[in-house]
């Protein structure tokens, strides 16, 4: 299974939110995907965990996710 069950779970609650009429929550779902598959991707290409933690400093602000706003 790896790493693969986060993205099925992520992907359940994006169907939760969409047939409960929450737009902003299926968005921020989305993102969220989309930075798991990218660290996990990260992960899986063996590089070290330092490397990681210096190239999340240069990456974009996603925004507040508690109001579903971003910048």
């Amino acid at each position: 299974m790896g790493q693969k069950w986060i993205i099925d779970v992520i992907a359940d609650l994006r169907a939760f939110a969409d047939q409960n009429g929450l737009p902003l929550l299926a968005h921020q779902l989305d993102v969220t995907s989309t930075v798991a598959q990218a660290e996990i991707a990260t992960m899986l290409e063996g590089a070290p965990r330092a490397a990681n933690a210096n190239a999340r400093q240069s990456q974009p602000e996603f925004g507040d996710t508690r109001t579903g706003h971003g910048t």
